[in-house]
């Protein structure tokens, strides 16, 4: 019969204290090794649990709590997904990202608040009026979009990113889902 299946925490605490001396870790790194090794030991504390029918106690451990662990929250993180994937409509979802020229960017930069303000409203009312046209789609949709206003190159490039479900609410209510690979025209869109 196989042993128990070796754990992270033990791979990481005989050698860690060592290799993390030998080696420049980016500090998220270090922390995170740390975190994982005294992931359920008396270095962070614990409680006694005791029955009170049978008189048997035991020691629980805290966890560390950090959100890469295996042991703490990889349970945690993959009931979240499963419950936000139970949440997401039947149809295909499309990513649709809208920016702004350079020189509104300029002006973004002394005027956050009126610019990402005018930018995230112009996106909302191009999307709904443009999906809720006959053609392609005749539907009131949903969406969420996010801002990022830094490029990869580190410049500023505001920017909002959206996720929007290939279908809506028809007039008459009843669902519609768009033509499968294709949601809105992306030249109409751009304009």
């Amino acid at each position: 019969m196989p042993g128990p299946a070796p754990e992270l925490a033990g791979i990481f605490r005989p050698p860690g204290p060592a290799y993390r001396r030998r080696h420049a870790l980016p500090l998220h790194q270090h922390r995170l090794m740390q975190a994982i090794e005294t992931c359920r030991t008396a270095a962070l504390g614990g409680a006694v649990e005791w029955c009170h029918q049978c008189g048997h106690t035991r020691i629980v451990y805290r966890s560390c709590r950090n959100r890469h662990g295996p042991k703490c929250q990889g349970l945690a993180r993959e009931r979240w997904i499963r419950q936000r994937t139970a949440e997401l409509l039947p149809v295909e979802y499309f990513p649709v990202v809208f920016s702004v020229p350079e020189a509104i960017a300029a002006i973004a930069f002394y005027n956050k608040e009126v610019v990402y303000s005018i930018l995230f409203r112009t996106v909302a009312e191009t999307l709904l009026t443009i999906a809720r046209h006959p053609q392609p789609l005749g539907a009131t949709i949903g969406f969420f979009a996010v801002l990022h206003s830094w490029g990869q190159k580190l410049l500023l490039h505001p920017h909002l990113h959206c996720v929007v479900p290939g279908g809506g609410l028809a007039p008459d209510g009843s669902g519609k889902a768009c033509r499968p690979g294709f949601f809105l025209p992306v030249r109409v869109l751009s304009r």
